[in-house]
């Protein structure tokens, strides 16, 4: 019995520890990593060297503009290292960028910018790269793209006259501004009432 149960933890030696996480999901700002939470609890939760990641993070994202938040899916093997896989960023990211705005919908039923189909025909070709839409078409990409860019207050027209656009933007500007007073009169008003 002591053989067998001898050659039992031998071979437990030689097989591969398994390891059952999941990847560590996170947007990291394009070479911005730094070991300051939340990244580096994450990472350190998971027994990765944290400085040698963002090291290695910031320098395979040095040609990408600073700030653009790329996600991450980072698997942890056995043996201590880790498999880093970097995606474009999401497409939100593009729609804002393509519409010219910085944030989506602020009131509800708004339109919050405005892109042609070019855009969004463009905007698929760059995502129809990353892993995870791999697998689909691009009209399947361009169609979960109008969803995403409706969800955002994004509208999707044929062509865009930039005079037209310039006037939609300046009047969306007032348009949340006022917003944003009558919010803060709404608030000013239940403090008053409360006290």
């Amino acid at each position: 019995m002591s053989k067998s149960f001898k050659r039992g933890s031998a071979a437990r030696k030689l097989l591969p520890k398994v390891i059952h996480s999941t990847p560590l999901r996170v947007n990291i700002p394009a070479g911005m990593a730094s070991a300051k939470p939340p990244l580096g609890s994450q990472l350190g939760q998971r027994s990765i060297n944290v400085a040698n990641f963002c090291k290695e993070f910031n320098e395979r994202t040095e040609n990408i503009k600073t700030g653009i938040p790329l996600p991450c899916r980072v698997k942890v093997k056995a043996d201590g290292t880790y498999d880093l896989v970097i995606h474009k960023p999401p497409a939100t990211y593009f729609l804002k960028q393509a519409a010219g705005i910085e944030k989506a919908r602020a009131i509800p039923n708004e339109t919050a910018g405005k892109i042609t189909f070019k855009h969004l025909y463009e905007i698929a070709l760059i995502k129809s790269v990353d892993p995870p839409l791999e697998l689909m078409t691009l009209p399947q990409i361009c169609q979960m793209l109008v969803g995403i860019a409706r969800t955002c207050g994004i509208e999707i027209v044929k062509t865009l006259d930039p005079v037209e656009h310039e006037e939609f933007m300046k009047q969306r500007e007032e348009n949340l501004q006022n917003f944003l007073k009558e919010l803060q009169e709404t608030k000013a008003t239940k403090v008053l009432r409360g006290a």
